[in-house]
C-alpha cells in the first residue's frame, strides 16, 4: 500500500540535530515532518555528554533551556574534570567547573566569565534527546514519523519528493516537500543520494567504550567528585565520566595505533585498569559504545532543495563536546534561511549562504579538534612510570605531567573559541566592511561585531539578555536613539523582511557595537556601521539573499561612512 503526504520541510533523524531543527523551524511556523529509524521514545546511546553555551543559547530561544539544564547530574554535582594516574588514584590536576545548581552564579573557573546568557551544560544525550523528542512532539507543526527508513527522492525546480518505507506495515510513503534535510547520521543515506563523499581522515583513533552500572565506584572515589576522569599511566589511558552521578559511568579505552579492532584489549583489563581496581570489584555491563574517531568532511552540504546537517555532513573526534553542538550550530544556521524562503521574504539564493558559512567552519573545526586530538595521543603514549613513584622522584613527575594535563584539557573543557569565536568569512549575504576578523583558536576569542562575528552578548539595563531582546528575524540594534534608521526601517518594508529596532542605551553597548548594528536570526552580525547607509534598499536586498554585491563596494563605503568615527575595540571580558 503506498501512502502520500504533503509538508514544508521533510527532515531524515531524529537524533539531536534533527530534533532542534524540527522545533526551529516549527517555531517560525514552518510545517515539519521528521522521519526515525527507532520507535517513538526508544532511547538513544551514551553518545554526546555535553551541551555547549552556543548551544544553549538557542535552546534559550526556543524555550528549552530550563527543562535542558534541569536534567542530567544531581544539581550538587561538581561538574570538574580532574586528572589522575587512574580514576581512583593520584590527583594531577583539576579542572573547576560548578555543579548546575551554581552554573549560572557562578564567577571563578576557566568558563564562568563566558559573554553568554547560557552556559555550557554537561547531560548526558540519554537524558537531554528525549525532552527535545517529547517538546518537538507536542508541537502541532511537527508529525514525527518513527519507526520510518528514508530511501530515495527525486527533486525538480519547486518541490522534493521523498520515498519513505513504513517498517510496521511495509508501506511506501511519498513525501511531497520543499525542501528534504538529511540528519541520518555518519553513514547518511541522504548524503549517499545526492551524490555528497566524505573528505579526510577515516581513522584517526579508535576508541573501545563501554557503559557500565557500578554503584560501589562513587566511594571509591577520593576527594572531591568530578564529572569527568582522565586516567594517565603507562599501563591503560582512558577517560571516566559520571552519567547518573550515582552509580553509572561511560568508560572510553583510547586504543594505541597497532590495536586495530575494538577487541584488541581484554575490555574487562583495560576497565580495572582505568579505573584502578581490582578483581573484587564489581561492575554490570549496560552496553557496548565503540566508535571510531574520524576527521571528515562532506564535499558538498547541498543539492539544490536537499541539504546535509550534522554528523551527515561532518564528523570528527568530538573534543569539546563538538560534534553534535556543530551540528545544532548547522541546524541554527540552515533553520532561519529555510524559514526565510517559505515566508516569501527571501528567494532560494538565500540558501547558497549554508554551504558558503557552514563548510569551511566544518572543516577548520576539523583541523582544531584533529590537531588537539595527536596531541593527546602523543601524550598518552609518553607517560613514564616514574608518575607512580612514591617521594621527590615521583612527586616531580606527577607536577610535569599535571601541568601539561591541565593546559591540554581546559583547551577542550572550556573551549570558548569554538563557541563565540568563529565567524563567516565570505558570505553571499553578509556585508563586510574591511576590518579583519578576530583570531580564535579552540580555547580563546574576541567579542567582535566585524560582519560574520558572533553579536557580542551583553547584558541590558532590566536585565536581560541582549539576545533575549532580539526579534526572531532580522534586528538592528541601535546605540544611540538618535540615529537616523528610516532608511532602512522603508527598505525592510518594502522587501517584506521583518526586522526589529532596539535601542539599547548602554556605556557596555556603546564600546562594543557601531551605532547601528544589523544582527541576523541567528545572532551572526550582517552589517554594521556609524549611520545608514547610501542605499539602505541594497542593504536589505543584500542580506535576504536577492543581490550579491561585490564586497568591495560595501568595504568602500562603510570606509568612507566611518572615515570620522571612532575605531571598534573589541573586549574579551563579561559585559
Amino acid at each position: 500500500m503506498n501512502r502520500a503526504i504533503d509538508t514544508e520541510v521533510l527532515i531524515v533523524g531524529a537524533g539531536p540535530v534533527g530534533l532542534t531543527l524540527a522545533i526551529d523551524l516549527a517555531w517560525r511556523g514552518v510545517d515539519v515532518m521528521v522521519a526515525d529509524l527507532r520507535r517513538a521514545g526508544e532511547p538513544p546511546s551514551v553518545k554526546c555528554n555535553s551541551i555547549s553555551a552556543r548551544s544553549m543559547e538557542t535552546f534559550r530561544r526556543l524555550g528549552l533551556a530550563a527543562r535542558l539544564r534541569a536534567a542530567g547530574l544531581p544539581p550538587d554535582y561538581p561538574n570538574d574534570v580532574a586528572s589522575r594516574t587512574t580514576a581512583t588514584g593520584i590527583e594531577l590536576c583539576r579542572i573547576g567547573i560548578p555543579s548546575r545548581a551554581e552554573r549560572y552564579g557562578a564567577n571563578d573557573g576557566p568558563d564562568a566569565l563566558w559573554p553568554t546568557s547560557e552556559p555550557p551544560h554537561r547531560v548526558n544525550q540519554i537524558y537531554f534527546e528525549p525532552i527535545l523528542f517529547a517538546h518537538a512532539a507536542a508541537q502541532p507543526r511537527i508529525r514525527m514519523l518513527n519507526r520510518t527508513a528514508f530511501e530515495d527522492f527525486t527533486q525538480d525546480g519547486d518541490s522534493v519528493m521523498a520515498v519513505l518505507r513504513d517498517f510496521d506495515d511495509g508501506a511506501r510513503l511519498s513525501i511531497a516537500c520543499s525542501f528534504l534535510i538529511g540528519c541520518d547520521g555518519g553513514k547518511s543515506t541522504v548524503r549517499k543520494r545526492i551524490g555528497a563523499s566524505f573528505l579526510g581522515t577515516p581513522v584517526v583513533q579508535r576508541v573501545q567504550s563501554t557503559y557500565i552500572r557500578a554503584p560501589a565506584l562513587v566511594s571509591r572515589l577520593p576527594g572531591k567528585r568530578a564529572w569527568m576522569y582522565f586516567s594517565l599511566n603507562p599501563r591503560r589511558c582512558g577517560t571516566t565520566i559520571a552519567i547518573d552521578g550515582r552509580e553509572t559511568w561511560l568508560i572510553h579505552n583510547f586504543l594505541y595505533r597497532d590495536e586495530t579492532e575494538f577487541e584488541s584489549v581484554d575490555r574487562d583489563w583495560a576497565i580495572r585498569t582505568i579505573l584502578g581496581v581490582g578483581p573484587d570489584f564489581e561492575y554490570e555491563v549496560i552496553a557496548k559504545e565503540d566508535w571510531v574517531g574520524r576527521r571528515l568532511v562532506a564535499d558538498s552540504f547541498r543539492d539544490r532543495r536537499v541539504f546535509l546537517c550534522g554528523d551527515a555532513a561532518h564528523l570528527w573526534i568530538p573534543h569539546g563536546g563538538y560534534g553534535m553542538n556543530a551540528g545544532i550550530a548547522d541546524a541554527a544556521n540552515l533553520s532561519w534561511m529555510i524559514a526565510a524562503t517559505l515566508a516569501g521574504w527571501a528567494p532560494l539564493a538565500i540558501l547558497d549562504a549554508y554551504e558558503a558559512e557552514r563548510r569551511p567552519i566544518a572543516d577548520e573545526m576539523s583541523r582544531f579538534t584533529m590537531d588537539f586530538a595527536l596531541k593527546i595521543i602523543k601524550q598518552r603514549r609518553e607517560i613514564s612510570a616514574e608518575i607512580e613513584l612514591p617521594g621527590p622522584v615521583g612527586d616531580a613527575a606527577r607536577a610535569r605531567l599535571g601541568r601539561e594535563a591541565y593546559e591540554l584539557d581546559v583547551q577542550q573543557q572550556c573551549c570558548g573559541g569554538l563557541n563565540f569565536g568563529y565567524f563567516y568569512a565570505r558570505s553571499p549575504i553578509i556585508a563586510y566592511d574591511g576590518e579583519s576578523h578576530p583570531a580564535y583558536t579552540m580555547h580563546d576569542f574576541t567579542p567582535s561585531t566585524v560582519p560574520g562575528c558572533r553579536a557580542p552578548h551583553l547584558w541590558l539595563n532590566d536585565h536581560r539578555s541582549l539576545y533575549d531582546a532580539l526579534g526572531p528575524d532580522y534586528t538592528l540594534v541601535r546605540v544611540d536613539p538618535s540615529g537616523h534608521v528610516s532608511g532602512i526601517i522603508e527598505a525592510a518594508a518594502r522587501r517584506r523582511l521583518p526586522l526589529l529596532v532596539v535601542d539599547v542605551d548602554t556605556s557596555d553597548a556603546r564600546s562594543i557595537h557601531a551605532r547601528l548594528t544589523l544582527i541576523r536570526p541567528d545572532q551572526h552580525v550582517a552589517w554594521r556601521c556609524d549611520e545608514e547607509p547610501a542605499s539602505p534598499l541594497e542593504l536589505i536586498d543584500l542580506v535576504r539573499g536577492a543581490r550579491a554585491i561585490p564586497t568591495e563596494s560595501w568595504d568602500d563605503q562603510s570606509h568612507a561612512n566611518r572615515s570620522q568615527t571612532r575605531r571598534l575595540t573589541p573586549r574579551s571580558t563579561t559585559i
